[in-house]
């Protein structure tokens, strides 16, 4: 993979061109493919200023999906059918928009790629998806019952999607190779900080359910509009734009496993991984609920509890983590160990018996997840198929951080089912996944 990303200045033409700044912060340097004869080659580096907007930015995107999946949904749901229907409401609501969502994410990548308005490729995904997911909370918000609830979950799944993917481009877009541990460690950390904050407001607006739903949304959208208005973003010509096909249109949804195979294995090590964060984060609340006892008006409390345990050393964990890859060079052993540990974490969870020791599986969740978003992210970004068509390819990855939101839902009757209605089956079910989902990362060639 190439150590050189675009970004197209105020003209666009069909020869890739860089500006003559890198980032906010204004870091001057051009790149080995445009210096100029006799002038050493530099890597085109981004500065402190851009990614502390890129990380704001990519916190309050994770908020907008965080703070209604980790709490006020479940609850939602629960104060529509009762707990006795909950969990299959629930499955509903979520597998039907993670079926979306996976399909979405891609399909908003390719448009995004395609893009070639005057305000670049990425910024008017970033508000096209702002607004319209904002509009599906709100109508989950105010739903009067379940089929409400999923079509506004829909929306807003499907729209927040294309902020996400659009979002995530911005990494191969702007980042240079020998930072990307850094930036993805940072980034890293925006998972941990949007659960805690979205957990956080949640039981602050207890009581009321628009302002659960609608408080994170307003917060989170201040910060992605600020980063999409500062953003250097990438301009496509016109003339250069590929030209749509329908075989074009389905292989938006697609990479040719044989073709790239390292990007294959590191899709369905990502699959196995987020399966078993699914089973813990849709079902946590009814596993408080049930296996621990926990008093309904104590749950948003206890979860907020729980992610803050988790994101407190999920935070040093991804710091730590990005930036020994980065020196090391190395991207597949911490994968590796950061899968397994979460597999462990899954397994303490299942057998813990009171809320200290989920707190303590929590914990040990944060350590593994720390480090595996830390460094699994640049290892994507290293085994691109294509850079030209990088928020296509990281949309058809996204599958596989949104799949598993509907298989989780999907199965997970019939885990507890054949457990006996016990959630420690569930979650040990979980933990297996994630180690499974470690050794998936072996196969890789491409990156140490």
């Amino acid at each position: 993979m190439r150590d050189v990303f675009r970004r197209v200045g105020s003209t666009p033409t069909a020869d890739p061109q860089l500006p003559p700044t890198a980032g906010l912060d204004g870091v001057a340097c051009r790149t080995a493919a445009k210096a100029p004869a006799g002038e050493s080659s530099v890597v085109h580096r981004v500065g402190w200023g851009f990614i502390s907007l890129y990380t704001l930015a990519y916190t309050s995107t994770c908020l907008l999906f965080l703070a209604p999946a980790l709490v006020s949904l479940a609850l939602k749901v629960n104060s529509l059918v009762g707990i006795e229907q909950a969990p299959n409401s629930l499955a509903l609501v979520t597998g039907i928009g993670a079926l979306l969502a996976m399909f979405g994410n891609p399909f908003f990548g390719r448009m995004s790629d395609r893009t070639s308005s005057q305000l670049g490729m990425r910024r008017p995904w970033m508000v096209i998806g702002l607004v319209g997911g904002s509009l599906g909370i709100l109508i989950v918000a105010l739903a009067p019952n379940i089929p409400v609830v999923l079509l506004g979950w829909c929306i807003a799944q499907l729209f927040f999607n294309a902020l996400l993917a659009a979002q995530v481009a911005v990494l191969p877009d702007q980042v240079p190779a020998v930072q990307r541990g850094l930036v993805a460690g940072v980034l890293g950390v925006c998972l941990p900080i949007a659960s805690v904050s979205g957990t956080f407001l949640v039981q602050l607006f207890t009581g009321n359910q628009l302002a659960m739903f609608l408080g994170p949304c307003a917060i989170g959208g201040f910060f992605v509009l600020v980063f999409a208005v500062t953003l250097e973003d990438r301009r496509l010509a016109k003339e250069v734009k590929p030209t749509w096909s329908l075989r074009e249109f389905l292989s938006t949804f697609y990479v040719n496993p044989r073709k790239s195979p390292d990007f294959a294995w590191a899709f369905a090590s990502r699959f196995l991984f987020v399966l078993a964060y699914a089973f813990l984060s849709t079902y946590q609340a009814y596993y408080l609920l049930d296996k621990i006892g926990s008093a309904e008006a104590g749950v948003p409390h206890q979860i907020f509890l729980g992610t803050l345990t988790q994101s407190s050393v999920l935070v040093a964990a991804s710091l730590v983590g990005g930036r020994l890859s980065d020196r090391t060079g190395r991207r597949k052993s911490f994968v590796l160990t950061a899968a397994i540990v979460y597999g462990v974490s899954m397994f303490a969870i299942a057998i813990a018996s009171n809320f200290n020791g989920y707190l303590v599986g929590m914990a040990i969740g944060g350590l593994g997840f720390g480090m595996y978003v830390a460094v699994d992210l640049a290892l994507v970004a290293d085994v691109l198929p294509d850079n030209a068509n990088a928020a296509k390819d990281l949309g058809v990855l996204n599958i596989a951080g949104a799949l598993p939101f509907s298989v989780a839902p999907a199965i997970a009757p019939a885990i507890l089912a054949i457990g006996g209605g016990s959630y420690s089956a569930l979650y040990a079910f979980a933990g297996v996944c994630a180690i499974i989902g470690a050794f998936a990362i072996l196969p890789v060639k491409s990156v140490r």
